[in-house]
């Protein structure tokens, strides 16, 4: 093995530690992920309580995408939950789904989100599977079950694009938030990153249920349910790539 050198270290794709690197370079590719989306609606009050300035709220929809990623680059088969609200950047003219929790049951994935998108990534057991002629989604942390969503199992075929329609999920906005060493800030900005590649295999829709446990730690009774709407099943293929800088704060 050789010895590691000051170019390996400034290279973007680097990762500690150096000899078995955690963090993955782009891009990651995911195949065959299933995927359980319950949406609702919250007030437009809950939601822009979560956004950071300059985001506004573009509605009062929320979207939990409960995954069972059983193929995916360097991580491998693992779950996880994104919880997303509808929201905008004017002057950037963006519109997408800013992500104020995450839940994963891989560190991989944790330091990936965290390090490189500035998602609000921590670790937890979301589960997605099929009780007989139900679709069942659980997010736990704590021991304690915060998100609990079911799904009429395949009883309507669907298309992706109606769940788009309702919220562009696709594009991806956080806030990264990352300090020096003695304290002072080192990175301020919102980030996006949209899913790259995308192939559907199936999807199916029907009425959902979505139940909210509190829990200090993972707060998503801070969206409350007010009417649950449409849930869908879908698996998929799709590919994280690199993402941009849509805001600055310390510039």
């Amino acid at each position: 093995m050789n010895r590691l050198t000051r170019q390996q270290i400034l290279d973007g794709g680097f990762s500690t530690p150096w000899d078995a690197p955690m963090v993955p370079p782009f891009p990651i590719s995911f195949r065959n992920a299933e995927v359980l989306t319950l949406a609702y609606r919250t007030s437009r009050a809950a939601v822009e309580l979560l956004l950071p300035p300059p985001l506004e709220a573009s509605g009062d929809l929320v979207l939990i995408h409960i995954y069972a990623m059983h193929d995916a680059d360097w991580v491998g088969a693992y779950g996880e939950c994104n919880v997303m609200v509808g929201a905008e950047l004017p002057e950037a003219g963006l519109r997408g789904a800013y992500s104020p929790y995450l839940f994963l049951s891989s560190d991989v994935g944790v330091v990936h989100g965290r390090e490189v998108h500035g998602q609000p990534k921590k670790s937890g057991e979301p589960r997605l599977e099929a009780r007989g002629d139900l679709f069942v989604g659980t997010v736990a942390r704590n021991g304690i079950d915060i998100i609990t969503g079911t799904l009429p199992y395949k009883q309507r075929r669907a298309s992706l694009d109606e769940l788009a329609a309702t919220m562009d999920f696709a594009l991806n906005l956080n806030l990264k938030a990352v300090n020096h060493i003695d304290g002072r800030p080192a990175i301020r900005q919102l980030t996006s990153r949209r899913l790259a590649d995308l192939r559907v295999h199936e999807c199916w829709s029907g009425p959902c249920t979505v139940e909210l446990r509190p829990n200090a730690q993972a707060p998503v009774f801070r969206l409350p349910v007010v009417e649950p709407l449409t849930g869908y099943y879908w698996r998929a293929d799709f590919t994280l790539v690199a993402g941009t800088v849509i805001y600055d704060y310390m510039v």
